[in-house]
């Protein structure tokens, strides 16, 4: 897949779906199918437009969390076809009118030949373009134009800023379905104080990426991908409250994992149930009893989850 972050033009004509794509849940992932599938039966390049910050975060300042990393979102597009991605620096098009977006951008650069977006989708200066504006500039200049529905979950619209809500609160269930598959995250292995090895349950520590929006302090069911094969994941989340943490942490532990070491190596880690609050314990005997007993539960979801 290209990855372009500059407004350079496209050397074959594009399907083009536009959008911030901030996690990719199921109305993103309407948005990009329609512009991939359309590109298929036409002889288009899949590309998407998108932005590498939010606008809120350049016009507001505003505190806009992310919901995955870059490269997970590239990973994603790329995983559902699509061939060529437009990062572009907000503030570098921040001024570009609606009808400039179109005609110099879309046409003249993109060389689009369709375009589509999300019902809620603005664009140019001020935000004065929608999904309205989009179709009837399309049109003017022949470049065909398709706007999405919005998408629910239990009677509400999906959306980025429910989705932070529900990870913010442990809400991992929702989160999931909204998002269309396990959230978490692909990040390397580091060293940690290594006192689950003197239990004889090593753990994976990760440390939890900047920038993003922060699960719930916590203990989750997680499913963790090791070479290709799964595996039963007892993940926690937060600043280790009995042996301390300058940094917020993802550990978990594997307990029926008893492979490699796996420091430096970049590990799935998927949430799959919040299962408990974070808590500090008065002894690390107390919580190696409390992470197996956690890992019994863990090992109950794992297996309702895989049939």
């Amino acid at each position: 897949m290209k990855i372009i972050k500059e407004l350079e033009y496209s050397e074959k004509p594009t399907s083009v779906a536009l959008g911030y794509f901030d996690g990719i849940h199921l109305g993103h992932r309407a948005v990009i199918g329609n512009a991939v599938g359309y590109a298929k039966k036409n002889n288009l390049i899949p590309t998407v437009f998108t932005l590498l910050q939010s606008p809120r975060k350049v016009l507001f300042n505003e505190k806009v969390e992310g919901i995955i990393t870059i490269d997970e979102k590239l990973e994603i597009l790329e995983n559902m076809g699509i061939e060529q991605v437009y990062i572009i620096d907000f503030t570098e098009i921040r001024n570009i009118t609606a009808e400039n977006f179109i005609s110099d951008i879309l046409k003249d650069c993109f060389h689009a030949e369709y375009a589509v977006c999300g019902f809620n989708y603005h664009f140019g200066k001020s935000a004065l373009g929608n999904r309205n504006v989009l179709k009837e500039l399309c049109c003017k200049i022949g470049i065909n134009s398709e706007s999405q529905n919005q998408i629910c979950y239990e009677d509400m619209p999906v959306s980025s800023t429910r989705i932070r809500r529900c990870i913010a609160n442990g809400d991992i269930v929702s989160t999931n379905n909204m998002l269309g598959r396990k959230y978490g995250f692909y990040l390397p292995v580091i060293h940690g104080r290594q006192l689950g090895r003197t239990w004889g349950t090593p753990t994976l520590n990760q440390l939890f990426p900047k920038g993003l929006v922060c699960p719930k302090f916590g203990v989750y069911a997680s499913e963790v991908t090791v070479n290709g094969e799964k595996f039963c994941g007892v993940t926690n989340i937060g600043i280790k409250p009995t042996v301390g943490s300058d940094d917020i942490l993802i550990e978990t532990w594997m307990p029926d994992y008893h492979g490699q070491e796996l420091y430096d190596k970049y590990i799935d880690v998927r949430f799959t149930e919040h299962i408990r609050g974070e808590k500090k314990f008065n002894s690390l005997d107390e919580l190696k009893q409390e992470i197996i007993f956690n890992g019994q539960q863990a090992k109950e979801i794992f297996a309702r989850e895989r049939g």
